[in-house]
């Protein structure tokens, strides 16, 4: 019976030993070297002192050694507390400060980083390198592995532990700590699976980071059916298609801008990527144009997933992306899906009450795959689980027929090439320039990214600054990723009788979208 994760890791080692479970830049893994480099791990980090509900936090890119902590975590009970390698090094102090692991195993190419933030992070007693040196305070991964029992530690994942610690920025754009537990991600994995319809024979490949729940949840379907991954380090256009027709890949998952690019990939240097039966997209709608290309060239494959590190999920399904059907089929391409089977899904009113069909309201959901709460956040935890239900924070309607239209977000979020971008962030980051006496941001529309950000910013008198001296300014505090790819200047700010900033009418006055295509995201 499954009951934890450990579990489903267990079983696959018994029933498919032999094969393979991991595709990674040439090596491949089977089920029952994973199970045993897992174990092995988890058996390493008990001999460290590490116990049962311990965080170990992550810092990686993509690779087999990233599933391997998580699947030692599966195994043993410890808390995977995943690290956004994109955040500045601001960004990554305050996620290892409120998770408070015992240790840090963090890929070689970010020793440096986490050298300089050591002494603000006394409470970590451990750091182990993966691929490469560091220096004599951090271990050795494979040593560390090597070193551990083939019969692991002698504790086991219990059903309600927390498995993961994954952080979520919030509305004032300090990062929450979302914990969810086995049952809650059992849960996800039934859905993943049940959604996409994974089975035994799929390979699924997999870009997008391992720290966002997008590549995660879907690994954990995959996982549960027994699947192989074909794991990427990161994004690129030429090795995605390549793969898919070297490894006869059935499952990719991307945001809608890396369709875009891969699609263009296949246009120009076309490979048989006729073993591709499903590709999910999530983050945001797929735009026409875009769709329309991609039925051309790979057929009826698309598959919306929408849902959030807390839980919840709805689907737009493959036969329901017809763009050239009726006015509804194709108004309805706009939407993000239906609810998924064992989840509800509702719209309220600011009072929690039910709204009318077709009227906006927030978007509240109820689900097994539910997170537990907020780390160390009892008031967001209390604010977003309220009788029985999770409450999003976005705003949305429904049709007739369930389909969901996401319409604003409560929380300023920007979606941008597939990553969340919380104004609050960005603003706060500007507003440190000596320069700069009031800011807003907002998204804009933007025909590669999605959506791209964009400051409002209302200097102080003296000499102006550039666009480009206030661009160069945020990255000192937040993730390249985040920073404004547009600036506009105004001698105030439209304001509610609150005092606070009219979003509204500012995103009637300045939210043109961006012209240009392309750019510089990373």
């Amino acid at each position: 019976m499954i009951e934890t994760l450990g579990d489903i890791i267990r079983n696959n080692a018994h029933k498919f030993p032999d094969e393979t479970a991991i595709v990674f830049e040439g090596r491949r893994i089977s089920f029952a070297e994973r199970h045993d480099r897992a174990q092995r791990l988890a058996g390493g980090l008990y001999a460290l002192g590490i116990r049962r509900q311990d965080r170990v936090a992550i810092l990686s890119q993509n690779t087999p050694e990233y599933l391997e902590i998580y699947g030692a975590a599966e195994l043993s009970g410890y808390i995977a507390a995943t690290v956004n390698f994109r955040l500045a090094p601001p960004e990554m102090r305050h996620v290892l400060t409120d998770s408070a692991p015992r240790i840090l195993l963090f890929q070689a190419q970010y020793a440096d980083a986490v050298a300089a933030l050591r002494a603000d992070l006394p409470h970590i007693e451990h750091y182990v390198c993966i691929g490469g040196a560091a220096g004599p305070w951090a271990a050795d991964y494979e040593a560390l592995v090597a070193a551990g029992s083939p019969a692991g530690p002698p504790i086991q994942a219990r059903p309600d532990d927390i498995l993961h610690l994954i952080y979520t920025s919030g509305t004032t754009g300090r990062p929450k700590g979302v914990m969810r537990r086995h049952t809650a991600d059992i849960a996800v994995a039934n859905l993943m699976a049940t959604e996409i319809g994974v089975l035994v024979s799929d390979r699924m490949q997999l870009m997008m980071p391992l720290f966002h729940v997008g590549s995660r949840f879907l690994q954990l379907g995959a996982n549960l059916r027994g699947a192989g991954i074909v794991l990427h380090r990161n994004f690129d256009p030429a090795a995605i298609v390549q793969t898919i027709e070297d490894e006869r890949v059935t499952i990719t998952h991307m945001a809608p801008t890396m369709v875009q690019s891969m699609l263009d990939e296949q246009e120009q240097r076309p490979r048989d990527l006729s073993s591709l039966q499903t590709l999910c997209y999530s983050a945001a709608p797929m735009p026409l144009p875009v769709l329309r290309r991609g039925l051309r060239l790979l057929g009826p494959v698309f598959l919306q997933l929408y849902g959030m590190t807390e839980g919840g999920g709805t689907t737009l399904h493959k036969r329901q992306h017809v763009p050239d059907g009726t006015p509804e089929q194709v108004a309805r391409l706009g939407s993000i899906g239906q609810a998924a089977p064992m989840v509800d899904v509702a719209i309220v009113d600011d009072e929690g009450r039910p709204v009318p069909v077709g009227q906006p309201g927030e978007i509240v959901t109820r689900t097994a795959s539910v997170m537990s709460g907020y780390w160390n956040n009892g008031p967001a935890t209390v604010a977003a689980l309220r009788d029985g239900w999770y409450h999003t924070g976005d705003v949305g309607r429904l049709d007739e027929q369930g389909f969901l239209f996401l319409m604003d977000r409560k929380k300023d979020m920007i979606i941008s090439g597939g990553e969340n971008i919380y104004s609050r962030e960005v603003e706060e980051a500007l507003a440190s320039h000596p320069s700069v006496l009031d800011v807003a941001v907002i998204g804009v529309a933007d025909p590669y990214w999605g959506e791209a950000v964009r400051a409002v910013i209302v200097l102080r008198a003296g000499p102006p600054p550039g666009e480009a001296e206030l661009i160069t300014h945020c990255l000192g505090a937040i993730a390249r990723y985040k920073k404004p790819r547009s600036i506009v200047f105004t001698p105030e700010l439209p304001r509610l009788p609150s005092g606070k900033v009219n979003k509204m009418v500012l995103r009637e006055m300045f939210g043109a979208p961006m012209s240009e295509t392309g750019g510089d995201q990373g």
